[in-house]
């Protein structure tokens, strides 16, 4: 189609590119690689970070607010779209880009200087979450100023593949932080790395901070922005504009249609898989980071192998293409995962299931501070044997008794019964709690519940086939939703317009997705429970994007609409 009714207006575009505009590209893609791997270093150390800041939780609570912690950056992120977009589009892009990246490194080396709560007790996480907060904000006005500024540099028939080389940027920087972990973990040991070396990866982010500022320093201003202000054309007011006029129904329809099940793809192909891979299944962090790492090299060309693609036959097909896909495999290529990295869990799982009989209405949910443990509500033999299961991240299934019963645990053939801790002494429950966690420990080891997944049964080929796979779902949604936002919405309002859909489908419904996944396992007790959440949204965005959404890729946005 050559337009649609919400089509760009600005300057000529359609020329070829420059050897002096491929430089610009370069610049912009490199300086955003650098925001990326800051971060995500977060999420890539979200288990140590667990046991520096959170330490007043029990290991499962602590590793979930951890990841809420890594999230609170996410949740801020459509608020840095409104700010730096509406700057973005009133006085460039270029300056934009600078203050975003400086706030970006500026926070992401205090990360590395901050005190942990054995030193400063909640001031500790506090203060990580606000700098997490700051990060947010800064992501928020970068990623939708890069794809515009590159956009707007593309001739006419090639945006998809020249955005697409700032899609590879998230994941670059995934891979870049990854690659300095492994290389400090190496270097130091992995005591020392998690005692003290956690921290080299932050404080690196002054030095990428120096590069990118500089980088940033030699961009020039979108074409198509600078001559839309020389005409007056410019807007007074792109946020009224973005989403209190006709424009606010194709944002809406651009979040749940598009960016949405986009960013489940992304965050459950690449950060929700390496979770499963060293919390579900006890893989040790070097051996998941590597694959993580070299899936994420071998699968990073397929970017632009989309992109382009989606200049020939279309940028939904593709997208939509990508969240049916990973919709109708998640769950056989996850069980694969555990089948190839931990057998023995497999093995166990069906050969003696773990069913925990209980009352339900004395059955909490499993995500509650290790302190408030001591209230007589979270005393329950429910909660108790839940506790420790999910603690040991041990699969079970539910089974309802009848009320008042006290909760037993089946494993095989085998049962053991729990005990109330309520109103009893804290001698008392010390020593029954003992008791009972030393033969319910017992029981699951004899079982063949392993501790952590044996290295030499973890068949590395076939995690690293599934992991490209996964990876390879995420450059198909990933790779053409850049091209396909910016042709979306008109030029004077386009950073807004296209920064908000994308940060709150990237920030909220992606961001949220290991933390609403893990929750989910820790409610159920079924370690795949997780995976509906991405299912649900990918389908969803399945049905907005084909009813709804239109084909863009012969859109001009040069010309008047």
């Amino acid at each position: 189609m050559s337009s649609v009714p919400y089509g760009g207006n600005a300057a000529a575009g359609s020329t070829p590119l420059t050897q002096g505009h491929k430089r610009v590209v370069f610049a912009s893609s490199l300086g955003t690689v650098f925001e990326w791997y800051d971060f995500y270093l977060y999420g890539s150390l979200a288990a140590i970070i667990a046991k520096q800041f959170f330490t007043a939780l029990n290991p499962t609570s602590g590793f979930i607010f951890a990841l809420l912690a890594f999230a609170a950056g996410f949740a801020v992120r459509p608020f840095g779209a409104l700010v730096f977009g509406r700057l973005g589009d009133l006085i460039g892009r270029k300056y934009t880009f600078l203050v975003t990246i400086v706030i970006m490194g500026v926070s992401t080396f205090l990360v590395g200087l901050l005190p942990s709560y054995a030193s400063i007790g909640i001031a500790a996480p506090i203060i990580l979450i606000t700098l997490r907060l700051l990060q947010g904000l800064a992501l928020g006005g970068e990623y939708g100023g890069a794809a515009t500024y590159v956009a707007e540099h593309a001739p006419q028939g090639k945006r998809g593949l020249y955005t697409s080389f700032i899609q590879t940027t998230a994941t670059l920087g995934l891979f870049l932080s990854l690659l300095v972990i492994l290389g400090c973990r190496t270097w130091l040991g992995t005591e020392a790395f998690e005692a003290w070396g956690w921290r080299i990866p932050f404080l690196v982010s002054f030095l990428l901070l120096a590069i990118s500022v500089w980088i940033r320093l030699q961009l020039n201003e979108s074409p198509l922005f600078q001559q839309m202000k020389a005409e007056g054309k410019g807007s007074k007011a792109p946020i009224t504009e973005s989403f209190f006029s006709k424009n606010g129904k194709i944002a809406l329809l651009a979040l749940l249609g598009a960016t949405a099940g986009q960013a489940v793809v992304w965050y459950c192909g690449q950060f929700y898989a390496l979770f499963f891979l060293t919390q579900t299944l006890k893989i040790d962090a070097v051996t998941a980071n590597l694959l993580m790492a070299v899936s994420l090299l071998v699968a990073t060309p397929f970017f632009i192998v989309f992109g382009w693609l989606s200049d020939r036959i279309g940028r939904k097909p593709i997208i939509m293409a990508g969240c049916l896909i990973a919709a109708l495999t998640y769950f056989p290529i996850f069980k694969a995962l555990t089948h190839y990295g931990n057998p023995a869990l497999e093995s166990a799982t069906a050969n003696s299931p773990v069913v925990v009989a209980a009352d339900p209405a004395q059955c909490a949910f499993q995500f509650v501070p290790g302190e408030l443990k001591s209230h007589v509500t979270f005393r329950s033999s429910c909660d108790i044997t839940k506790g420790f299961l999910a603690g040991k991240n041990i699969p079970y299934t539910n089974e309802a008794a009848p009320a008042g019963t006290v909760a037993s645990v089946k494993i095989g053939s085998q049962t053991i019964p729990a005990f109330d801790g309520a109103g009893l002494t804290a001698d008392q429950f010390k020593e029954q709690n003992t008791a009972f966690t030393t033969a319910l420990g017992g029981a699951v080891k004899a079982a063949g519940y392993p501790d952590k997944a044996d290295p030499a049964q973890i068949n590395k080929p076939m995690l690293f086939i599934l992991l490209t796979i996964l990876v390879i779902y995420v450059t198909m949604v990933y790779g053409p939703i850049a091209a396909w936002l910016v042709e979306l919405f008109p030029t004077r309002i386009r950073y807004t317009s296209m920064s908000l859909p994308y940060h709150i489908g990237n920030g909220w419904f992606g961001g949220f997705l290991p933390t609403t996944a893990f929750a989910l396992v820790a409610l159920t007790g079924n370690i795949y429970q997780g995976l509906w959440y991405p299912i649900v949204v990918a389908v969803m965005t399945l049905i907005v994007g084909v009813i709804f959404l239109p084909e863009t890729k012969d859109v001009d946005i040069t010309a008047d609409k």
